[in-house]
């Protein structure tokens, strides 16, 4: 059994999903008409992905992370080598925080495209 995607509704999938595929080394797996009128991108590998909606409406922002039930705190993503993504992602301009060993491995955090919150981990 594995995690097979998380949706979340975003502006502009398209930017997104470019910008992830060259933080993670991910591709777009599918996209096109979704929900509503509205427009999806799956960006990830072969096995998980997000699926980056947005609506035909427009969007509010989510009050407060780690405060909202049911709300996205962040997505974790884990790498075979962290340093050559904390490269890239300070490359594209992001600012990382939170960085830790701890057992089992290292990780940082960042705030990426449209507000939302990486994890990303490197386990030994």
């Amino acid at each position: 059994m594995y995690l097979e995607h998380v949706n979340i509704t975003v502006p502009n999938p398209r930017g997104i999903a470019n910008a992830l595929c060259r933080l993670f080394g991910w591709h777009v797996r599918w996209e096109g008409e979704a929900k509503d009128n509205g427009y999806s991108v799956h960006v990830g590998d072969d096995k998980s992905y997000l699926a980056l909606y947005e609506p035909a409406c427009e969007l509010e922002p989510e009050p407060a992370r780690y405060t909202y039930v049911a709300g996205l705190n962040h997505v974790g993503v884990v790498v075979d080598d962290l340093n050559p993504v904390h490269d890239r992602v300070e490359a594209e301009g992001y600012k990382t925080y939170g960085h830790a060993d701890y057992d089992p491995g290292r990780r940082f955090y960042f705030i990426g495209p449209a507000g939302i919150e990486f994890e990303v981990a490197e386990y030994d």
